[in-house]
């Protein structure tokens, strides 16, 4: 993969987190590297920017992740309502991964933060991006990650309605 194309967005509060997540960057290539120190300065950078993925926390101040990445997918004024989006987080509760799922992230990277773990998930992104869709509740990557080959039919789960 040539990493040197990537711009990246790195959204966090911690300027230690940011730090070491633009020195594992640089180390496999990513030359073109943005800071922002939360949402609201992210959506900022990304009209002054464009970048290709944004790799942001869930827990900021004032403007934390899941609200960065509500207005980034469904506010009429966002920057690039497609752009890819890895959840950095230490908060890997269900609640939170469901609430984050549901804003529409693409990927999800706990802490502590690896190397392997960030390359995994660019990787994804680049190698496998999911299709966006849109609902009435919902904007953002299709979140079944897998086809189901014995699937025939409009509905993906047991409790959904049936014609």
């Amino acid at each position: 993969m040539r990493f040197e194309l990537l711009k990246i967005l790195l959204v966090d509060d911690n300027p230690h987190m940011r730090m070491l997540l633009t020195e594992i960057l640089r180390a496999i290539g990513v030359t073109e590297v943005f800071e922002a120190t939360d949402g609201a300065q992210a959506l900022q950078r990304m009209r002054l920017q464009p970048v290709d993925i944004v790799m942001t926390d869930l827990a900021m101040e004032p403007l934390d992740g899941i609200d960065f990445l509500q207005l980034l997918r469904n506010s009429a004024d966002s920057p690039d309502q497609m752009c890819p989006v890895i959840m950095i987080t230490g908060h890997t509760t269900q609640k939170r991964v469901a609430e984050a799922r549901d804003a529409g992230v693409n990927e999800f990277l706990a802490k502590p933060v690896t190397a392997r773990g960030v390359i995994d998930r660019i990787t994804r992104i680049v190698q496998h991006p999911r299709p966006f869709i849109r609902t009435d509740s919902y904007f953002g990557p299709d979140r079944r990650r897998r086809a189901d080959p014995n699937y025939h039919g409009p509905w993906r789960r047991v409790g959904d309605a049936r014609n």
